[in-house]
């Protein structure tokens, strides 16, 4: 299985990461984030997507080795879901944020049965929203959620405060820590600029950022 730091560099090297210190974005919350991530870009790279995808498989044959079906985030998990859904040679749904209002009003796309086991895949987790939506859209079609997995995770505190309340596990192939090293290490960013990011970081997993 392949390293956090190695799928760091994947990240940066397919342009998902910006890594922006003096600079910050602003996220929908207002928050400033010197960071910005967007794991969509990774579907443009094959060799980087092939690799991932062979990651993420890999977590869930050792994490949840009972699985029978992946379940894909709209919309961003769904590609990745499809890729290793093929991997393993299972079954593939995604579930929306909430149920279509035209048609038959599904939130589930695909077939899943009250039988199944399901594991949910993530692009990127924040505050475990969308994960924890579509679990319950899963467990109410009676389908047993075994975790989720995703990409890449801030390690925020509310985030794993959310998945222990609702007593559901999660996995992620790279977090912010291993980012910053690898960025910091190829010159991505300037060594003056990591403490900086680092006390960012921190402030932003105990929410304690203004």
């Amino acid at each position: 299985m392949m390293t956090k730091q190695e799928i760091a560099k994947i990240l940066l090297h397919v342009g998902a990461v910006t890594l922006s210190p003096d600079e910050p974005f602003t996220w929908a919350s207002g928050i400033q984030s010197p960071i910005y991530c967007d794991n969509r870009l990774i579907m443009s790279d094959p060799g980087g997507r092939r690799r991932i995808a062979e990651g993420m498989a890999a977590s869930i044959k050792a994490n949840y080795p009972e699985t029978t079906v992946i379940a894909g985030t709209a919309t961003a998990g769904i590609p990745h879901a499809a890729w290793i859904a093929d991997i393993l040679g299972l079954p593939m749904v995604y579930v929306r944020s909430k149920a279509k209002g035209h048609g038959r009003s599904k939130q589930i796309e695909g077939k899943v049965k009250p039988e199944d086991r399901a594991v949910i895949v993530e692009d990127l987790i924040s505050t475990g929203g969308s994960s924890l939506t579509a679990a319950d859209a899963l467990t109410e079609a009676g389908v047993q959620v075994e975790g989720v997995v995703s990409i890449f995770t801030y390690g925020l505190e509310s985030a794993d405060q959310a998945f222990e309340k609702a007593g559901l596990s999660y996995t992620s192939l790279t977090d912010f820590n291993a980012l910053a090293e690898v960025a910091t290490r190829s010159g991505a960013i300037r060594e003056e600029s990591v403490a900086p990011l680092l006390d960012w970081h921190q402030k932003l997993k105990s929410g304690t950022l203004q």
